[in-house]
């Protein structure tokens, strides 16, 4: 009998996929919508993500403009923006909302830096979770005698194998990331 690993597998994956949103969020310089994901404004009661309450555009390489669809709603995202880890403020024209991005400071760069670094471990420690949880359930196996200890081993070692490889993803997606906040 060979052990299935699928789920745990699949569990890393989505860990990496993550990690990748959340190096989308931090922005290196240039506009990038993703970087609003996570912010949400209040709308007749709900908390509602601000792509589902505005039209986000970018016109230069360096600016977003947020057109809500509710011109009611232009001082709640306002102040979303200005309440959230952005660091950047809005200008306000009554009809529109714009957001300029400044060039990045070098000491921007590197706290910009610190914070993937952050998430590429935090990744790195959820996917070290999943295996741990994967060789519970091996050794779990081994002490109902469903599997041998040459398969016990064998496991262990496949699921050491898939970690290396996803840790491996991690820190080329860190790298990259780096490499990106890094440039001028």
């Amino acid at each position: 009998m060979s052990v299935d690993f699928k789920e745990y597998e699949r569990k890393m994956s989505r860990t990496l996929d993550v990690l990748a949103d959340n190096f989308g969020a931090v922005r290196a310089g240039r506009a990038n919508a993703k970087v609003l994901d996570r912010i949400t404004v209040e709308y007749y009661g709900q908390e509602t993500a601000l792509s589902g309450v505005a039209t986000i555009s970018s016109p230069d390489a360096r600016t977003l403009v947020i057109q809500p669809w509710d011109g009611t709603l232009l001082k709640a995202i306002q102040k979303a923006i200005l309440t959230s880890d952005l660091g950047i403020n809005p200008q306000n024209d009554g009809r529109v909302i714009r957001l300029v991005f400044p060039q990045l400071t070098e000491e921007r760069r590197k706290e910009l830096t610190k914070q993937v670094k952050k998430y590429a471990e935090e990744a790195k420690v959820a996917m070290r979770n999943i295996r741990r949880d994967g060789m519970d359930y091996v050794k779990a196996l081994k002490k109902k005698s469903e599997i041998t200890e040459d398969e016990q081993k064998k496991a262990e070692k496949d699921l050491q194998d898939m970690l290396d490889k996803h840790i491996k993803k991690a820190d080329e997606a860190l790298a990259a990331k780096e490499k990106e906040l890094m440039a001028i």
